[in-house]
């Protein structure tokens, strides 16, 4: 029977859409608020200390604050195309710099993307969530995505 597990985390970030037609072309920051959801069996066996669980909490914890929490929060994150001028004045800063537009839903797909690499085979990826205000939000759900090839 399989069960599934939901973490939440927040983290702060900055970000700038290059060449956006409004005002989310300035660096501006968020406050984001992530879910993320596993599907699993739980664990059978008496003698395993995880018994009875899907995964422990701890270990979910683990891997996405390694993974997103910690090089995300109080970064910036901008598109590799951005002018060199605006970089110039960033070297001491917490900067990620991306291959695409940094939007919600493209950070959304990223931080699938680094989960999937990372994530024990025996735990199912079922959807993601992030939150860019209290108002907006992406999701991914993997049942969306099972005819895309990676």
């Amino acid at each position: 029977m399989y069960i599934r597990l939901t973490k939440e985390f927040e983290f702060e970030m900055a970000h700038a859409l290059l060449g956006h037609d409004g005002p989310c072309r300035n660096i501006h920051g968020h406050s984001y608020h992530f879910s993320i959801t596993i599907k699993g069996i739980p664990v059978k066996d008496r003698k395993n200390p995880k018994t009875g669980m899907v995964a422990d909490f701890s270990d979910i914890k683990r891997i996405v604050v390694n993974t997103i929490i910690q090089p995300f929060d109080h970064a910036l994150m901008l598109n590799k195309a951005t002018e060199k001028n605006i970089l110039s004045g960033l070297e001491n800063q917490k900067l990620i710099l991306v291959d695409f537009q940094p939007t919600c839903e493209n950070i959304l797909i990223y931080i699938e993307k680094k989960l999937k690499e990372i994530l024990p085979s025996d735990l199912i990826l079922h959807h993601l969530l992030l939150r860019e205000t209290n108002s907006s939000f992406a999701e991914w759900y993997a049942e969306d995505n099972e005819h895309i090839s990676a």
